[in-house]
């Protein structure tokens, strides 16, 4: 046996020995936090290189070839993906979700180092994406295979998991509150001491990881000097529905242009398509370039002009609606900037750029109250920070993490009350267009969404295959009453039988109730056939197509004990009720305990 093996083996018997359960989880907490915070350290510094380069080699906008650094990007990313790691690129937390819903929590060792490559390279050389994304997606897998090596079972894996996500974020955010109800409201924990302990954490050690490393700077430079006064109520809803209506343009962009870009059949036509794309969007709105933290702060102190850069209409920024007008264009293409760099083949997340769409609508709210001549006045800083609260309680269906996010950031709860008027109107109007997010459409379509619904939840983590049952013999149409008794019903224990042809294509059922009455006429034996009794089931479950919910609701419509299998178009066995029931309870106690 390797050492390495025998070292392992040691070590997991001296943990059952000494250390009980409970302790074990929270110190593995404590570990997956500090890595998640190196990871996220790491993967924001080797970004921060590369654009530290283009800078110094004043490559950006003083050359006017910026625009082209995205496609640079996306391109050496392709060649990545096509010679080396021969996977496409995935969006971080939906490929999470999903592994926690239908591989017992299991993330491909792989996932762990790919993002710190294709994502520094995707955002360092402009691409419109955040590098939250990417760094929740590789300390979740470094979490799902630390967790394998130790033997943990899938819930507390899945618990793990959610740690790394939540130290990623309280490490690039430095907010460890809102990164516990991150996990919390996107990953549908329970709010259980169990549950909440070891995410606070690995928060905590990931936010002392990134102090360590990154020092006491923060995202956004910014603090409350404007405070909330009640006769801007008014305004701050009407900020939550520009925010809502805006986040449901931000999930219709994503899907619309994804969609688009899913007609090109090979991923170099997609490289060039959305290269030239990002390369023309970028040299009239410079703002899109990169993560965008930079547009995001010079909004916040007020400096417009630094923000919005070099544009076409830099002779007119003395306009304040031009101004205004340039930062509604802002809204509107970030959204299509950042799909069009996953599209291409980049590698990042959406929640920073959400952030930036965000301030950039509260912003340009602000300035039009300011300006229409009424008389109003509001602080714009504020409704910059309120509206990137509302669009990531719109566009991820997680209120409270946007607000405690913008309230952590501001180092204080001055904005409290606004937060909560924008963020809750800005969910309401999503959640009444949007039945689901960019997150969970797709994993509700492949049946593996899970939710704060228990029991969605635990049939979502059901696998059919577990309930499927393969004991019934099969009878042919063409056989005879006599050999229906000799092969089938004498070699059975079972009182349903499937009836298939020579390719063993689904025909119908027997049940043996059909042919009691009968069994002993020996003047049938040779004159009646299996085609004479059989009868078509009540309905049929589809191996490819049917979630574990659907086979629930089939058994409820039909109120039949057993429904037949079909496989590729073939027989492939049956599902009883009982067997079905017992496998939900079993699952519901591993759940819930």
């Amino acid at each position: 046996m390797p050492t390495k093996s025998i070292f392992l083996k040691r070590l997991l018997i001296w943990r059952y020995k000494h250390v009980s359960e409970k302790n074990f989880i929270f110190l593995l907490s404590l570990i997956i936090g500090l890595l998640a915070g190196l990871i996220s350290v790491f993967i924001k510094n080797i970004t921060f290189a590369i654009e530290a380069i283009f800078e110094k080699g004043i490559i950006l906008s003083e050359n006017s070839i910026y625009f082209i650094l995205p496609i640079v990007g996306l391109f050496l990313v392709y060649l990545f993906v096509k010679y080396i790691s021969k996977q496409p690129s995935e969006h971080a937390i939906p490929s999470i979700l999903f592994a926690l819903s239908k591989r017992d929590g299991i993330i491909n060792k792989k996932k762990i180092y790919y993002p710190l490559i294709t994502a520094p390279l995707t955002v360092g050389f402009g691409g419109s994406v955040g590098l939250l994304g990417p760094a929740i997606a590789s300390a979740s897998a470094l979490s799902s295979n630390f967790s394998r090596l130790l033997h943990i079972d899938r819930k507390t894996r899945s618990l793990l998991i959610a740690c790394a996500a939540a130290g990623a974020i309280a490490s690039i955010f430095k907010s460890p509150i809102a990164a516990i109800i991150f996990a919390i409201e996107v990953f549908s924990l329970d709010l259980t001491f169990a549950s909440l302990l070891p995410l606070l954490m690995a928060s905590v050690s990931s936010v002392i990881t990134s102090y360590f490393f990154l020092g006491d700077s923060v995202l956004f430079e910014f603090s409350v000097s404007d405070k909330f006064v009640i006769k801007d109520t008014l305004f701050y809803i009407l900020l939550g529905i520009g925010t809502g209506v805006a986040s449901i343009y931000f999930s219709k962009i994503y899907f619309g242009v994804t969609s688009i870009f899913n007609r090109f059949k090979s991923a170099r036509q997609k490289l060039i398509v959305g290269g030239l794309a990002i390369g023309v969007m970028l040299f009239f709105i410079p703002p899109l370039y990169g993560e965008g933290f930079g547009f995001i702060n010079n909004l916040l102190i007020g400096n417009d002009i630094e923000a919005l850069g070099n544009t076409p209409f830099d002779s007119h920024l003395d306009n304040i609606w031009i101004v205004i007008g340039l930062l509604f264009g802002i809204t509107i293409f970030k959204a299509i900037a950042m799909t069009t760099t996953f599209a291409a083949g980049g590698t990042g997340g959406i929640i920073i750029p959400t952030l930036v769409m965000g301030s950039a609508l509260g912003n340009v709210v602000a300035k039009v109250i300011n300006n229409c001549g009424l008389g109003f006045n509001v602080s714009e800083a504020n409704f910059t920070l309120i509206g990137m609260a509302g669009l990531i309680a719109g566009v991820l269906h997680a209120p409270l993490t946007a607000i405690f996010l913008i309230a952590e950031i501001t180092g204080g709860y001055q904005l409290f009350v606004p937060l909560m008027i924008t963020a809750s109107m800005s969910f309401i109007i999503n959640k009444n267009g949007l039945d689901h997010t960019i997150y969970t459409k797709e994993l509700l379509e492949k049946g593996a969404l899970l939710t704060q619904n228990k029991d969605k939840s635990v049939l979502t983590l059901m696998k059919l295959d577990s309930v499927i049952e393969q004991n019934f013999v099969e009878l042919h149409p063409d056989m005879t009453l006599g050999e229906m008794l000799k092969n089938g019903v004498s070699k059975s224990n079972r009182n349903l039988f499937p009836v298939t042809d020579n390719e063993k294509n689904f025909i119908g059922i027997i049940l043996l109730d059909n042919i009691r009455s009968v069994m002993f006429d020996q003047t049938l034996y040779n004159s009646t056939t299996v085609e004479t009794f059989m009868q078509k089931p009540p309905e049929i479950i589809y191996y490819e197509e049917d979630s574990m919910e659907k086979v629930m609701k089939k058994f409820q419509r039909s109120k039949a004990w057993n429904l037949p299998v079909i496989r590729d178009d073939k027989y492939y066995g049956f599902v009883s009720k009982s067997k079905l029931l017992t496998a939900y309870r079993r699952e519901l106690i591993n759940f819930t305990s």
